[in-house]
Formats: structure tokens, sequence, C-alpha cells
């Protein structure tokens, strides 16, 4: 009986070490074909045939696309040092990088998709949202019990702006410039971070 547990231990032990390695090989071959081709053009077949395993088994792991993307992609904002700033430009300060994040990175934009229809990529939103933006109101906002929700106000400003001039492509805000953009929004974001209380 006990070399029967053993065995079986064994075999339950090899068979999660074999699982840990084919996921790490896949998430390791998703980020590479995501960095080099986009989200749009990569494909489950090229991300399988780059990580040596069968297409079923990415689909096993992670169901689709979106699942794997959201699995894979990490993201650091590299958020600016509000807390060393003039109060007053906080709000110009990240509508600005933003912006930048937002042109030179495809990958944000990919995240935005999946996180909008996909419950790992609203995860990885949330953990974004968590880690990343909630730190900065705490840095700033005259009331710290306040920092989460001015953070959410300010991340429905900004993911607002996303979606409409990144992902959705509505006419009128493509064609606003970064000037406009920063002029109209940033007031609107340093006001949900700095303003007293109403």
């Amino acid at each position: 009986m006990k070399v029967s547990d053993s065995s079986s231990t064994d075999a339950g032990s090899a068979t999660r070490r074999r699982s840990e390695v084919t996921r790490d090989a896949i998430l390791a071959a998703a980020r590479e074909r995501f960095a080099s081709d986009g989200y749009e053009r990569a494909t489950i077949r090229a991300i399988a045939r780059d990580a040596g395993i069968d297409p079923s088994m990415v689909m096993r792991y992670y169901s689709n696309k979106e699942g794997l993307f959201a699995a894979a992609v990490s993201i650091d904002l590299s958020m600016p040092d509000v807390a060393a700033l003039p109060r007053g430009e906080v709000g110009r300060a990240l509508v600005e990088h933003f912006l930048g994040m937002w042109e030179e990175n495809e990958v944000l934009t990919a995240l935005l998709r999946v996180g909008a229809t996909n419950r790992a990529g609203a995860e990885r939103m949330q953990s974004v949202f968590r880690d990343q933006l909630i730190p900065v109101a705490f840095a700033v906002c005259p009331d710290p019990e306040q920092a989460p929700a001015r953070a959410g106000l300010g991340a429905a400003q900004l993911l607002g702006l996303a979606l409409t001039r990144y992902v959705l492509r509505l006419a009128p805000a493509v064609a606003l410039s970064r000037e406009e953009i920063v002029a109209w929004l940033a007031p609107t974001l340093q006001r949900y971070l700095t303003a007293p209380s109403p």
C-alpha cells in the first residue's frame, strides 16, 4: 500500500512539473510573439510552434488568445513621481504620460480590448489599477481615505479616452491633437486627484 501511495504521489508531482514547464514555455513564447507581431497578428498556432507544443495545449491551458494574452502580458506603466511635481501640475503630467504610453505601446491598447471582454484580461487591468494607479492617488490627494475612489475616477477618464481614441477610433476623439487632449483632460484629472472633497 505504501509503495502504491508513493508511486501515485511521484506521478502526480511529475505531472504538475510537466504542466508548469508547459505553461512557462507557452507564456514565454506568447510574450515574444505578442511583442514582435502585436496582438492582432499573433496566432495560437505560431505561439504553439514557438513553444514546441501542439496548439490544442495552448487552448487547454488558456482557452483562447484573449486569455493567453492576459496571462502573458505584464504592464509597467512607469508612472511619474507625482509627489515630486508641483501640486498644480499633476493632472497635466499624468495626461501627457498616458498619451505617450498609449501612442507608443500597442500592448496597452490590446490589453484594454481584452480587459473589456475577458475575465483574465479584466483581472489583469484590475491589478494594474490596484498596484500602479491607486498609489498615485495616495501620493497627492488631500484625503487618503478617498484615494481609491479618486483613482477610479481618474482611470475612468483615461480609459474612456483610450477606448474612444485608440480602440473604437471615434473620429472626433482621433482628430484631437495631443495639446487639445491635455488642455481638456488635465484640469479634470487634477480636480479628481487634488481638489477638496465635494
